[in-house]
């Protein structure tokens, strides 16, 4: 029978979420140079916590200081964050929401211009100058991650998502068309998937048993391939190391994008809500923007919706469907002054004035 959205779910390790609404983490460039925790980004968190959402996710925090994507970027690799990490624990806490940081290397897409530093992936890259890591780099990313995993722990969240998803390291090293690697972490599925499962055994073995797990992975772009990007989540569901597993999808209506699977009459998502999860929990994200959408999503056999541009113009979008299960997202384009009315900083307003029609231009005069 499916879900509703406003019951509990619980994990296998850690609290229940109170409903099946997730904050998806979210680019929002609030944060301080340093990757400390700005006043802005912990207004925008708090104001989703309180609006409903059973989980509330940060954007991508980095675990390494040349693994900045973005300005304005959350950092957890080092003791220098403590202090905002633990602010931000206890302000969502305050509310019937989960804590949750996702922890992000941007590899390849970490500019230079941003870190200072050459940037790295799982192999060489052209386009973006991008070097190799060496073997001993690989080994010391693995371990930022989970470093960076206990820090958070330390602050009092209560768990971490990886994100495995959007082309950034982890992809680039699950990716066949980015890791051209020969040792240990290249070659076949498992030689290239050693890295994230390293990451998520060495989180759960260094964090206390009640601590949460999510992984975020795409399962196709970036070079990932359908068939591989099904046997890698069969394998994730099954390995009991993760509480959650968080599809990124773009749009969990359309179908796959690979031609060979065009035409078949089923969703990308049907692909991936049939395999067997055990306790593993199944989420997904991409357009769904009203509450017929998540019920959808839920009737298609998934656990729980991961909330980003439906956020974004709602901070309280739970408690609206609870009110009005047909709710529907506000029309694009919106003002500026609508977003700074839902929790956005200004230097957020101005990434979404980058997003086609979202935002409204500023009137004349």
């Amino acid at each position: 029978m499916p879900a509703s959205a406003f019951e509990p779910l619980t994990f296998a390790h850690g609290p229940s979420m109170a409903n099946r609404f997730m904050l998806a983490p979210m680019t929002n460039l609030q944060s301080h140079p340093d990757g400390t925790l700005g006043d802005d980004e912990y207004r925008w968190l708090t104001m989703r916590a309180a609006g409903g959402f059973g989980l509330t996710m940060t954007c991508a925090a980095h675990v390494q200081a040349s693994g900045q994507a973005f300005p304005g970027q959350l950092g957890v690799f080092g003791d220098q964050h403590l202090d905002g990490l633990k602010r931000l624990a206890a302000g969502i806490q305050e509310h019937p929401s989960l804590a949750v940081v996702q922890l992000h290397h941007g590899g390849k897409r970490a500019p230079q211009k941003i870190t200072g530093e050459v940037p790295v992936s799982s192999s060489a890259d052209a386009k973006t100058g991008a070097r190799a890591l060496e073997l001993g780099e690989v080994e010391a990313l693995r371990d930022a991650f989970i470093e960076a995993a206990v820090r958070c722990e330390q602050a009092g969240f209560d768990g971490v998502e990886v994100h495995g998803a959007h082309g950034y390291i982890i992809t680039q090293f699950l990716s066949p068309r980015m890791n051209q690697r020969e040792d240990r972490y290249g070659g076949d599925l498992e030689g290239r998937a050693r890295l994230l499962f390293e990451v998520l055994e060495g989180i759960r073995g260094r964090c206390r048993p009640d601590f949460n797990l999510g992984l975020r992975l795409s399962v196709e772009r970036f070079g990932m391939v359908l068939s591989e990007g099904v046997a890698l989540t069969q394998r994730v569901l099954a390995s009991g190391l993760v509480d959650y597993l968080d599809l990124s999808l773009w749009d969990v209506f359309k179908e796959p994008a690979e031609e060979a699977h065009q035409g078949e009459g089923r969703t990308l998502l049907s692909h991936f809500t049939g395999l067997e999860r055990g306790q593993t929990r199944l989420g997904v994200a991409g357009k769904i923007y009203s509450g017929a959408d998540v019920q959808a999503c839920l009737d298609a056999g998934v656990d729980f919706v991961s909330l980003g541009r439906a956020a974004i113009l709602h901070h309280d979008f739970p408690k609206r469907m609870a009110e009005d299960p047909s709710f529907e997202v506000a029309a694009l384009p919106v003002s500026p002054d609508y977003l700074r009315e839902q929790g956005l900083g200004p230097a957020f307003v101005q990434y979404m004035s980058g997003w086609e029609g979202f935002v409204a231009p500023a009137s004349a005069g």
